[in-house]
């Protein structure tokens, strides 16, 4: 059986600027995103602008999470429910989410 298991961002852990950083080398550390780089000759400038992109963003919905601001987290949500045509399945894919045998 999987389960989840439990993280909790606690107030010792609220550094905004680590999370995000980490939860950007997450997403884009392994995976089709070094192909693509490799294939169509991405340099390390536009690599690097990419990331930033990327961890601004992630910091900015980390940072309505800690507040909150349940709302604003749905604005955004509904403003970017694109068709996704392309996008055949969505797995959710999340390290510490672990196999358990059933007892």
């Amino acid at each position: 059986m999987k389960v989840w298991t439990k993280i909790h961002i606690t107030d010792k852990n609220k550094d905004i600027n680590t999370i995000s950083n980490s939860l950007t080398n997450y997403l884009y550390g392994y995976g089709p995103i070094l192909d693509i780089a490799r294939k169509y000759n991405i340099d390390n400038k536009d690599m690097a602008a990419l990331n930033n992109y990327t961890l601004n963003r992630i910091a900015g919905i980390l940072m309505l999470y800690l507040a909150n601001d349940n709302h604003r987290i749905n604005d955004i949500v509904n403003k970017y429910n694109f068709n996704t045509d392309m996008i055949d399945e969505i797995i959710p894919e999340i390290e510490g989410y672990i196999n358990k045998e059933s007892k």
